[in-house]
């Protein structure tokens, strides 16, 4: 006579709790400031509609303007969203760098501070952080764009600004500015990953390999600011 095993009972699944109307709004608000920060990152604040943000979340343009006013509010709680980690990691970067330093700073340590930690978080941050530096490159070059640059960056610049100072104390100080001018020019075109430098190279070279970048960039500045000090 076989024995049959004596089933254990199964444990009820506890059912998940309905989300709160204060969930569900925070959830379609984030959906809401990705989709356009994707959008804002391929055609730029000009070239971007409420309606066009809605259609790609699939919500009604109604939505849009209970969360937002405009397209320009939208825009810049899009960018505030990330500003400030991007900002306080480089601040904190740099004022380590510094203590470590003690004094005798140099400008590749300082660039590798600034610029290290920013590809970090972009290379690490998953494809939002890359849409936020792709939608940065895009306002570089718009007056909407520099006022928040102003706003948000600066601070950190500037804490930059003055460790290179202390690094070339020779050098004259606009100088240093000039060279910062190329720098961030250099690092919001990088951002773009426009694939260019993929076509020009034949696929040697992908710009979107971030970590090749980060690995050039810094000593490949501070070299220019050498070449200042000859000046």
């Amino acid at each position: 006579m076989t024995r049959t095993k004596a089933k254990t009972p199964r444990k009820a699944k506890k059912k998940k709790a309905p989300r709160t109307k204060a969930e569900q709004r925070a959830e379609t608000l984030e959906q809401i400031l990705d989709a356009a920060e994707f959008l804002f990152s391929k055609h730029g604040l000009h070239g971007v509609t409420l309606r066009d943000v809605a259609l790609k979340v699939g919500v009604h343009t109604s939505l849009m303007h209970y969360y937002f006013e405009d397209k320009f509010a939208l825009f810049k709680t899009v960018f505030v969203r990330r500003a400030p980690v991007t900002s306080e990691r480089r601040m904190k970067a740099l004022d380590q760098y510094e203590k470590n330093a003690k004094g005798k700073p140099t400008v590749a340590g300082a660039l590798h501070a600034f610029l290290d930690t920013d590809y970090d978080l972009y290379m690490s941050g998953g494809e939002g952080w890359k849409n936020y530096g792709a939608f940065g490159s895009q306002l570089s070059n718009t007056p909407e764009g520099a006022a928040m640059f102003d706003e948000h960056f600066d601070p950190v610049v500037l804490r930059l600004i003055g460790i290179l100072r202390k690094a070339m104390p020779d050098v004259p100080e606009e100088n240093i500015f000039w060279g910062y001018h190329f720098i961030t020019g250099s690092f919001m075109h990088s951002l773009s990953r426009s694939g260019r430098l993929d076509r020009l190279s034949n696929g040697l070279c992908k710009s979107g390999d971030l970590d090749a970048v980060k690995a050039r960039m810094a000593e490949f500045m501070a070299a220019g600011f050498s070449s200042l000090r000859k000046r």
